[in-house]
């Protein structure tokens, strides 16, 4: 008899070697990530969202805020300083006239500034002669009844320059020297200068305006 062959296929399954790979590097492992850097405008993240992110640790709370220092008890605040504002001066103007002429150049000047847009209340018109011809009129129903014509503001007013401390201010004063004594005249206009808050005009003899008012008025 003939001995059975072995055969190598007979030797169990073979193993096919696999095909040899390249060592890789091993990744490391991803660990906790840094609190993300808030951009410029836009708020970073929470405490809660930090947390979350891997721990990081949260933003410092935000500082308190400042108080003012109260005042003792019993003791009282200081009032805020008010701004210094010099005292306002009105412009003046002189339209050169005589007694004669004064009256007249008066009322051209308010002629001119009711054309200009100025309001009849705002007008007040002093005389130091004789009364200007609207006042006598208004006189001639009392006194009552022309200072009540004052008080109501909406019309030119003409009063006499001994009156001047009775009448209210107005914006504009327009004073003619149109009569009187010369210490007389003088004796009236820094009265009449208190009563015109935006602009005083002078209707009179420049030299005896300025010996009063100044050079250069």
């Amino acid at each position: 008899m003939e001995e059975p062959q072995i055969h190598e296929s007979a030797q169990g399954p073979r193993v096919t070697p696999a095909p040899s790979r390249t060592a890789q590097t091993p990744r490391p492992v991803p660990g906790p990530r840094p609190a993300a850097v808030p951009l410029p405008g836009r708020p970073g993240p929470t405490p809660v969202a930090a947390s979350r992110a891997g721990g990081a640790a949260p933003r410092p709370a935000a500082p308190p805020a400042q108080r003012a220092p109260q005042a003792a008890p019993g003791s009282v605040p200081a009032a805020p300083a008010a701004p210094s504002v010099s005292a306002a001066v009105p412009q003046i103007q002189l339209i050169p006239a005589s007694a004669e002429g004064a009256l007249d150049a008066a009322e051209e000047a308010v002629d001119l500034l009711l054309d200009t847009g100025r309001a009849p209340g705002d007008i007040l018109v002093l005389t130091t002669g004789d009364p200007h011809p609207w006042a006598a009129h208004e006189l001639s129903f009392g006194e009552a009844a022309y200072w009540a014509l004052h008080d109501a503001g909406d019309d030119v007013f003409y009063a006499d320059a001994a009156q001047a401390q009775r009448a209210g201010g107005r914006p504009v004063v327009v004073f003619a020297a149109n009569g009187g004594a010369v210490d007389t005249v003088a004796g009236f206009l820094p009265v009449v200068l208190t009563r015109a808050a935006a602009l005083l005009i002078v209707c009179g003899d420049p030299q005896q305006i300025n010996t009063v008012l100044g050079a250069g008025v």
